[in-house]
């Protein structure tokens, strides 16, 4: 594999998890009781910027030539088999809804954190790139612990 062809699988291994994302988040909402018309706004609002994401990593997947993938990763179908058998213990609790949709973050930032650390070489564009959305990524993370840890406070 040349440096291109490494760097592209690093982005298609970010669009993969922003995949994963975007489904992780269209099945909180759908987990979320009707109620929740808070949880359901923030989870759209999640699964759109993960959209985005994957637009801007397919973008420069094929500036340098490649293909995207449109696929998932391995780790977030684990992840939303999980949350189909905790949906299954808990019923629409928002508390182990929004530890669900943290669990992924986390997820998320390691897998930005995997990407920025690998040992391919990352020009300057596509650096930057990372960085930005890992940056807005952490602002996503950050909001879901703190409905979570004010769902804790109120339970």
């Amino acid at each position: 594999m040349n440096t291109n062809d490494n760097l592209q699988e690093v982005l298609n291994d970010l669009v993969r998890i922003n995949n994963d994302r975007i489904t992780g988040y269209e099945r909180a909402i759908k987990e979320a009781s009707d109620e929740d018309v808070d949880l359901k706004g923030l989870f759209r609002s999640m699964a759109n910027e993960s959209q985005q994401y994957v637009s801007e990593l397919s973008s420069r997947i094929g500036q340098l030539g490649g293909t995207p993938t449109d696929d998932t990763t391995n780790s977030g179908k684990i992840y939303r088999a999980w949350m189909d058998v905790k949906a299954v213990f808990t019923g629409k609790d928002r508390k182990a809804l929004l530890g669900s949709c943290e669990f992924g973050e986390d997820a998320a930032q390691k897998a930005y954190d995997e990407a920025l650390s690998s040992d391919s070489e990352i020009d300057a564009e596509s650096r930057q790139l990372i960085m930005d959305q890992k940056t807005s990524l952490k602002k996503s993370h950050d909001m879901i612990k703190k409905y979570r840890d004010l769902q804790a406070a109120v339970s």
